[in-house]
């Protein structure tokens, strides 16, 4: 049977190069040694992509995406579907746990300059994914066709009206229609399950590999390639499997548990996952006494409404998610990591990230002139971030000695071999005897064998010229 098995993977590898993707992406893919929390987010994301196809796949077979049996295809699956409750929880719980997870991957991306040089290529295509994923849950939104998700709608789509000359049509296009209707559903569930996730899953595999051919970033900004041994290896990394596969294992598990609490106690998050307006059907005629994106958009929607003029508000908003593509750019500083860059720089991102935080708080409330002060306030300190970044990290001195490798100078065992090895060789010696050894072709050698008698009286001895009893 093992012989069969043999020949069929064998015949496989031959014609498919399933080893050599391996080899290059995991078992001789060499990542830096010193990896820590933050690099939890990128195989978390992955994870979640993956329980969102499934669990999409699986909504998929009992929706209706028909303006008339929208809502109640969803109420079907939750309340007669086995398991539908389940499934569509994962799914809405699934689509904010990846922005939380993003998110969090994005900032790693800030405190240790992985958009730097040589991996401008890979935070673009990260930004695109982000761009991909902004488009995937704002389609999916609408589709359980309730009260905010459709009023939602409404309000985002009528924005593109405001871009001057082809806007219009751009809004109805988009639309299908001249007003948000089944046209309108037909098409975002369309690209919601197919077009979208496809320019994901590519964007990804781009992604990953941008970033495996540049290789990985770390806490202390050393480039690995650039110290390599004679074999060609990276003195300061070490094989993504099994050694990171492994630490990964510990980030899913803990993010299962959290996921889990979640999706059984408080799947809706208090109106931030799921809205309560949103479990009531889509009224044309009725609209909703505060009308508000799902909390990942609400920074930009109060950047947004920040803005009199809705054309203003409309190129902030656009300004807002694009000026991140500039960032590799927009950072003049040939530091990387947090920890050996300026006071300057680590106060515009603690302002830049709560600016970020305070954005979304308000974007969640009525928009009040308190409210609409503050936002406008908060949307000052979010782009000065990136506008004034050429300015206070052009002339930036690193606030340590920044190391040119991981690994100590000279490296542990050479450490051990010079120094330490002469007196455990010379200790070894001492209580041992020669003893002679005869190959098979004759010849005799003769070796240190240790002596434990010897070595077991000098303990006894050692131990009774002391007075301390615990000791002996």
């Amino acid at each position: 049977m093992s012989k069969k098995v043999s020949r069929v993977s064998e015949w496989i590898f031959w014609r498919l190069p399933v080893d050599k993707v391996w080899k290059e992406h995991l078992s001789e893919y060499f990542a830096p040694k010193n990896f820590n929390f933050w690099y939890y987010f990128g195989s978390l994301a992955l994870l979640i992509l993956v329980i969102q196809l499934v669990t999409g796949v699986v909504l998929t077979m009992f929706y209706k995406p028909d303006a008339a049996l929208a809502f109640d295809s969803v109420e079907y699956i939750m309340r007669d579907v086995n398991w539908g409750w389940l499934i569509r929880y994962m799914h809405s719980t699934g689509a904010s746990a990846f922005f939380i997870v993003v998110y969090l991957h994005m900032f790693r991306g800030l405190l240790y300059g992985s958009f730097k040089k040589p991996r401008e290529l890979v935070w673009i295509f990260g930004m695109l994914i982000y761009l991909c994923l902004m488009a995937e849950s704002f389609m999916g939104y609408l589709l359980p066709w309730g009260q905010m998700s459709y009023w939602a709608a409404q309000v985002i789509i009528s924005l593109f009206g405001a871009i001057p000359y082809f806007g219009e049509d751009l809004a109805q296009w988009i639309r299908g229609d001249y007003v948000i209707s089944d046209a309108t559903l037909n098409r975002f569930f369309a690209f919601h399950v197919i077009a979208v996730p496809l320019a994901l899953i590519a964007l990804i595999y781009l992604h990953v590999v941008a970033l495996h051919k540049v290789g990985s970033n770390n806490p202390e900004g050393v480039e690995i390639k650039d110290n390599k041994d004679s074999d060609g290896v990276p003195v300061d990394g070490i094989p993504f499997h099994p050694y990171y596969t492994v630490k990964d294992i510990l980030g899913v598990g803990v993010f299962l548990l959290v996921f889990s609490v979640i999706l059984f106690y408080m799947p809706e998050m208090g109106g931030f996952f799921l809205e309560r307006e949103n479990f009531i059907p889509a009224d044309t005629m009725t609209t909703p006494e505060h009308i508000v994106p799902v909390w990942y958009f609400t920074p930009f929607y109060a950047i947004l409404r920040a803005v009199p003029y809705k054309v203003g508000g409309v190129l902030a908003l656009g300004c807002a998610v694009l000026i991140l593509f500039l960032l590799p750019w927009l950072d003049r500083s040939n530091i990387k990591s947090i920890r050996y860059r300026s006071k300057a720089f680590k106060y515009a991102l603690s302002l830049f990230v709560i600016s970020f935080i305070v954005l979304g708080y308000l974007g969640t409330q009525p928009a009040t002139p308190v409210a609409v002060i503050f936002a406008r306030i908060f949307t000052v300190i979010y782009f000065g971030f990136f506008l004034l970044m050429p300015f206070y990290t052009r002339n930036e001195k690193a606030t340590g000695e920044i190391p040119e490798h991981l690994t100590c100078d000279p490296p542990l065992d050479e450490v051990i071999r010079e120094k330490h090895w002469p007196d455990a060789k010379r200790k070894f010696l001492e209580y041992s005897v020669m003893k002679e050894v005869k190959t098979e072709s004759g010849k005799v050698y003769k070796i240190p064998v240790l002596n434990f008698d010897a070595l077991l009286t000098r303990v006894k001895e050692r131990f009774s010229s002391t007075g301390n009893k615990s000791q002996k």
